[in-house]
């Protein structure tokens, strides 16, 4: 009985890391799939003019956990670090998430990383059908160097690092 529930266990970890991979629509090396973002103003920020930059897309909920849990390490260890440099921008990315409630969150949680929408997921479907949060680096030349899925903090100082040398 042990051997099965054991064998049931690993069978539903790698179910569940192999569906992680079927979720992903984008991969390490592929050009970063190009997307408008509209601002409160009006005007639209698209990722193709950040090219000859280094980007961090954070992908987010405010109701997910583990993206309650990553978005302070991205904010201090990110965003507060990095924000001066002028090759390097981030987009935290509020997957069904519209200006009203992003800016509430970033409020309530005394954030100054700049927080966008996709309330119908427009940006979040081109990289992945679903799993949050999500991290995807773009190099200077729109290319994607990282595509991470969930929070681990070894695995999160790995992308800073990553970052970092993009950026030397």
């Amino acid at each position: 009985m042990k051997r099965l529930t054991v064998l049931i266990i690993l069978a539903f970890f790698a179910i569940n890391i192999f569906a992680q991979d079927e979720f992903t629509l984008v991969k390490e090396g592929d050009a970063a799939p190009d997307f408008s973002i509209r601002m409160e103003d009006g005007s639209v920020k698209k990722l193709s003019d950040l090219k000859g930059k280094v980007v961090w897309i954070n992908f987010f909920a405010d109701w997910c956990p583990p993206c309650r849990k990553e978005l302070p390490y991205l904010e201090k260890d990110v965003y507060q670090k990095l924000k001066q440099n002028k090759s390097f921008e981030v987009l935290v990315i509020g997957r069904e998430h519209d200006w009203a409630t992003v800016n509430k969150f970033k409020a309530d949680n005394n954030y100054t990383l700049p927080f966008y929408p996709d309330p119908e997921r427009d940006i979040f479907s081109k990289y992945a059908k679903q799993n949050i949060p999500r991290n995807f680096i773009i190099d200077k030349n729109g290319k994607i160097v990282v595509a991470s899925i969930g929070f681990k903090e070894d695995e999160f100082n790995e992308i800073i690092e990553k970052v970092n040398k993009l950026l030397n």
